[in-house]
């Protein structure tokens, strides 16, 4: 299983993100943020912030769908 939480798997999910919807013509932004130790999850972890809005994309990029 792969963990997303961790720094590199948060960037492989952010890029997988920003692709899909670049190829349906949005431009989506998606970025990392360390948020540290988190006692709950006994690990550190990385969470995703991006430019959408209930997990649809606000701007139109011009892209063909391909």
């Amino acid at each position: 299983m792969t963990d997303l939480c961790d720094k590199d798997g948060a960037n492989r999910l952010a890029a997988k993100i920003q692709d899909f919807w670049r190829k349906r013509g949005f431009d989506v932004v998606v970025e990392t943020k360390d948020e540290g130790f988190v006692s709950t999850m006994r690990s550190a972890r990385t969470d995703l912030r991006s430019n959408m809005i209930n997990g649809m994309p606000t701007k139109f990029g011009g892209a063909e769908a391909g």
